[in-house]
C-alpha cells in the first residue's frame, strides 16, 4: 500500500471535481461473453460462483484505479484487493462473505468455497473495521437486468467499488451475461471501466490462459 501524490496526479482537476458531488458515482451495466469461460469451468467442475468472483477480482486487480481509496483527505493505492461478495444462506437470507484473494485459481475457488460453506450457517453483516481493500460484490441470478445501484455511505466517503452480475441467458449461440461496475467517480473514469470491460472479456475469452 502507499499514498498517491494528488498534487503530480494528472487526474487532479476531476479528482478535486467529483469528490465533493452529493452523488458522486457512476454505474455502467453491459453483457458479457461467457461462452468459453463457462464450458471451460463446467469441463473443469469448478462452481460458476466462486470461479467468477476470482475473474471479477483478477480483473479488477489489473488495473490500478480499482486499487484506490480515498481516506480523509488522501488517495493510497492497494497492492491487492480482495472480494467481499453476498451469499444466500438455506433460509433465503444473505451473508457476506470476505475472501482473501489469491492469485493461484485453484486455490482461492477451494479457500473461497471452504468459506462459503462456513459462512452459509450464520449471518454477520458487519465490516472488518478500517479496510477498504475489498471490492463489494453481488450476484442476481434471477434476472437478466440493464442496470443497477448499490447502497453506499455518503459520509464518511466510500470509495469501494461495487461489482454484481445478473442471469446469464444465449444469444445467437453465445453465453451472455449482464455485468453491472460501480465505481467512485473521483478515483475512476468511463476509460477506466471501459478498460475493465476490456480486460475481463479477454479473460473470459481464454479461460485455458488465466485460470
Amino acid at each position: 500500500m502507499k499514498e498517491l501524490n494528488i498534487d503530480q496526479w494528472k487526474r487532479k482537476k476531476q479528482y478535486e471535481h467529483f469528490k465533493n458531488l452529493d452523488y458522486p458515482h457512476i454505474s455502467v451495466c453491459a453483457n458479457i461473453d461467457i461462452t468459453n469461460f463457462y464450458n471451460y469451468i463446467k469441463t473443469k467442475r469448478r462452481p460458476f460462483f466462486i470461479s467468477f468472483v476470482y475473474v471479477v477480482t483478477k480483473t479488477a486487480n489489473l488495473i490500478n484505479e480499482f486499487k484506490y481509496r480515498v481516506r480523509d483527505e488522501k488517495v493510497i493505492v492497494h497492492d491487492v484487493v480482495s472480494p467481499s461478495f453476498t451469499i444466500m444462506n438455506d433460509d433465503e437470507v444473505f451473508n457476506f462473505c470476505p475472501v482473501e484473494f489469491s492469485e493461484d485459481f485453484n486455490e482461492f475457488v477451494s479457500k473461497g468455497t471452504n468459506e462459503i460453506n462456513r459462512r452459509k450457517k450464520f449471518v454477520d453483516l458487519k465490516d472488518e473495521p478500517n479496510r477498504d481493500d475489498f471490492l463489494f460484490i453481488t450476484s442476481i441470478p434471477w434476472v437478466s437486468f440493464t442496470s443497477m445501484s448499490h447502497p453506499i455511505h455518503m459520509s464518511p466517503v466510500d470509495t469501494i467499488p461495487r461489482i454484481a452480475w445478473g442471469k446469464y441467458f444465449k444469444e445467437n449461440e453465445k453465453i451472455k451475461m449482464p455485468l453491472s461496475i460501480q465505481a467512485h467517480h473521483a478515483l475512476v473514469d468511463g476509460v477506466h471501466i471501459g478498460m475493465y470491460f476490456e480486460k475481463i472479456q479477454q479473460i473470459l475469452n481464454n479461460p485455458e490462459i488465466y485460470l
